[in-house]
């Protein structure tokens, strides 16, 4: 026994500092599943050029805190600045062949810096200073943000034990739902209107071991496990992927432009045919 409690020590001192290398990791570029399939998406067809597009805000209307046990969290549930995200995933999107996006949210910075360049070449070169060009306008603008984060949507566990010794495994997925939608700026129409989903999973896995030993006076009890949570921010931004990729197929559908559906990427063909399938039933 003095050797099976020996043996649980050195396991459990070998384990903590492997598992905290492994968290340790370099600065590195963030991409998700989807991005590839962004890049390789079908071009607009007809050969139409990119469609300009403004993206002012993608706000956090979830109101949700972080969830937390037994505190009152401050921090919110889901990332503030969303708008990144979406405006990545518009010029990703069949590599910038589909959308040109011209910048809003930082519309004030903008605006200063091209006063600070216009007064100083008037102060420079008086009447012959050059003149900037004009802003691009938009003719659409995308608006939505995170309309939903549920948390502990499903719950579980499972565990067994023999002789006081055997694994446990926990589980919980969180669900954010994200809104997006085209507006035309001469109408103020509302062009498509989507809505996609991304779930967020955490686990636990861990083995417990509780043993009396020495005719029953004395107790051994060891713990130890790890515990997995995907990150909120990378499956917002997955949804975010998604979202944009529902947008240009109901656009298609509604016959505001056109692209050939037999080079859509694998990440996106099982929910075209998905989606087909259902119709024909």
């Amino acid at each position: 026994m003095k050797f099976f409690v020996i043996f649980a020590m050195l396991m459990l001192a070998s384990c903590a500092p492997a598992s905290m290398q492994s968290a340790v990791m370099p600065p590195y570029v963030s991409d998700t599943p989807l991005k590839e399939g962004l890049r390789k998406f079908p071009q607009i067809g007809d050969n139409m050029p990119p469609v300009s597009v403004a993206v002012y805000s993608f706000l956090d209307r979830t109101g949700q805190r972080k969830p937390a046990d037994n505190i009152a969290s401050i921090s919110t549930a889901v990332t503030q600045g969303a708008e990144i995200y979406l405006i990545k995933a518009l010029a990703d999107l069949s590599d910038g062949k589909w959308f040109s996006v011209v910048e809003r949210a930082g519309m004030d910075n903008l605006i200063k810096e091209r006063q600070l360049i216009r007064n100083t070449r008037q102060q420079f070169n008086g009447e012959k200073a050059q003149e900037l060009a004009p802003l691009k306008f938009a003719g659409i603008i995308i608006e939505g943000g995170i309309v939903g984060y549920d948390s502990n949507k499903y719950t579980g566990g499972l565990g067994a034990r023999v002789m006081g010794i055997g694994p446990m495994v926990e589980w919980r997925v969180d669900v954010v739902t994200i809104g997006i939608r085209i507006v035309s700026v001469l109408t103020g129409d509302v062009l498509v209107s989507v809505s996609t989903e991304k779930t967020i999973l955490s686990t636990n896995i861990g083995v417990n071991i509780f043993k009396f030993y020495d005719m029953g006076t004395k107790v051994l009890e060891v713990e130890a496990g790890t515990s997995t949570n995907e990150p909120v921010n990378y499956a917002t931004r997955q949804a975010i992927e998604q979202a944009v990729v529902e947008m240009v197929r109901e656009g298609k559908r509604k016959r505001m432009w056109t692209y050939d559906e037999t080079k859509v990427p694998k990440q996106f063909t099982n929910i075209i045919n998905s989606d087909q399938e259902e119709k024909t039933k």
